[in-house]
């Protein structure tokens, strides 16, 4: 059962004076069909650089599940990492495919292009991951690191994978921001 997450969104009033337009549960609640434990949250999403702020922003999470931000775009997510389970390390590449394609975004799947992982991926985009509780391990190329409550990584289009070897779940807040790669990076990155 996910875990609710309250999100309050600020605005103005008819005057310009400050005011909570909602308060309640973040309504888009993605939970993977394959296994309950994982899920994430979508908090909020822009669209555009620099943002559009309004007097009462709608709502900025409706529509289908994407992974990424919109082009010029921003996304906001809490995802729940529960212990990885045996079946994730058998994925077939297929599998993999899938996966991503299940979060709107199959071109970012690598696993069987190179990467070492089931979850490998790649996105165009800076992350800023901030870990809230529990344990977890991001898995690149080369090498990789461990991460724990009150970390934070930024993730600068690299092909990676998040690993939770513990026993108990991890939460991470997930800030995505679209990119585009550098001309003379994008040139050696694999297919």
């Amino acid at each position: 059962m996910p875990k609710i997450v309250r999100r309050v969104v600020t605005g103005h009033d008819k005057q310009g004076r400050s005011i909570v337009v909602s308060d309640g549960p973040a309504p888009f609640v993605h939970v993977s069909p394959n296994d309950p434990e994982w899920y994430s949250t979508d908090i909020f999403r822009t669209d555009a650089m620099p943002a559009t702020i309004v007097a009462q922003q709608g709502e900025t999470t409706h529509g289908p599940r994407r992974q990424l931000p919109t082009k010029n775009g921003t996304v906001i997510r809490v995802n729940h990492f529960p212990p990885e389970p045996e079946a994730v390390r058998k994925m077939t590449p297929e599998d993999s495919l899938r996966v991503f394609s299940a979060l709107g975004n199959p071109g970012a799947a690598t696993f069987g292009k190179g990467g070492r992982h089931p979850l490998m991926h790649r996105t165009e985009t800076i992350d800023y991951a901030i870990v809230l509780s529990g344990e977890i391990v991001m898995l690149l190329d080369e090498g990789e690191v461990t991460l724990r409550a009150g970390d934070i990584l930024v993730q600068c289009g690299t092909n990676h994978a998040w690993v939770n070897r513990s026993d108990a779940p991890a939460v991470v807040i997930f800030v995505l921001i679209d990119g585009k790669f550098e001309e003379s990076l994008a040139e050696t990155l694999p297919d």
